[in-house]
């Protein structure tokens, strides 16, 4: 698989990924974290519009996956709970991680590509997003305490850094 930045017209596509990805979630005892259709397509054109939206590919050149990789600060992260970042140099962001479920791989090819371009990431995840927690931590994520996100609901955060 292979990563590519998104572009417009994969927005119907995007959508349909993270359709099949909250139902997944929801199936998966994850039924809050996506709520009322985030996200949005405004969120996901803005994403995509910002050079911030990434496809993951088949070797087809079929999309069967998408994440969003933000680098620099992110305002829900401003503020950390029961515990305290691993560090406070500049990081990248991982969100909406979301596969269409054809194939195994997605989320290894989404964090391998991310972690090859930035020495320093966070990602945050609903309490019931196990899945996502079991990946991070085979990773070699570290969590790091609870943060709000902007509809007021909490989150796990974790962090990753590589030393050079």
């Amino acid at each position: 698989m292979k990563v590519r930045k998104a572009v417009e017209k994969d927005l119907g596509t995007l959508e349909r990924i993270f359709d099949k990805a909250r139902l997944f979630m929801k199936e998966s005892g994850n039924p809050a974290q996506w709520i009322d259709g985030y996200p949005a397509p405004d969120r996901i054109m803005a994403d995509i519009k910002n050079g911030d939206c990434y496809c993951v590919v088949d070797d087809t050149g079929h999309v069967v996956g998408t994440f969003a990789f933000i680098v620099g600060e992110d305002p829900n992260y401003k503020e950390i709970r029961n515990g305290s970042w691993l560090n406070d140099r500049p990081y990248a962001t991982i969100h909406r991680l979301a596969s269409d479920g054809t194939c195994r791989g997605v989320a290894d090819t989404c964090f391998r590509w991310c972690l090859a371009r930035q020495e320093n990431i966070r990602v945050d995840t609903h309490a019931d997003n196990k899945i996502l927690q079991r990946f991070l931590q085979k990773y070699g994520f570290s969590f790091c305490g609870i943060i709000r996100v902007a509809n007021g609901t909490e989150r796990l955060a974790f962090q990753k850094e590589i030393r050079s």
